[in-house]
């Protein structure tokens, strides 16, 4: 019984972490909207500076948009600030905010 809860404990930290990693405010410039289909092609920025130098760009992702508005709200070129989900192998905007200049 003993044995029973830790693996289920340590299952549950596993997707915890997994599902973890696209819970944290990311930021990026938006690269493709597609409007018939519902998705927005984010070119990740890379944080820190290790590493990095000016011309690094992280991995670029498309993601399903939550609703609409979030489509109109931005234009390609735009640097944003964004949350996502995944699920199913699929990723799915949580939030999207157009950063100031």
């Amino acid at each position: 019984m003993g044995t029973t809860r830790f693996i289920f404990a340590g299952a549950a930290v596993i997707t915890m972490l997994a599902s973890s990693a696209f819970a944290d405010d990311m930021t990026g410039m938006v690269t493709r909207i597609d409007r018939l289909n519902g998705t927005i092609s984010i070119q990740q920025t890379q944080k820190g500076t290790i590493g990095a130098s000016s011309g690094n760009a992280g991995a670029l992702q498309e993601y399903k948009a939550k609703d609409a508005a979030m489509l109109d709200a931005v234009h390609a070129g735009d640097r944003v600030s964004y949350a996502a989900t995944e699920t199913n192998g699929t990723g799915t905007l949580t939030k999207l905010e157009k950063q100031k200049p």
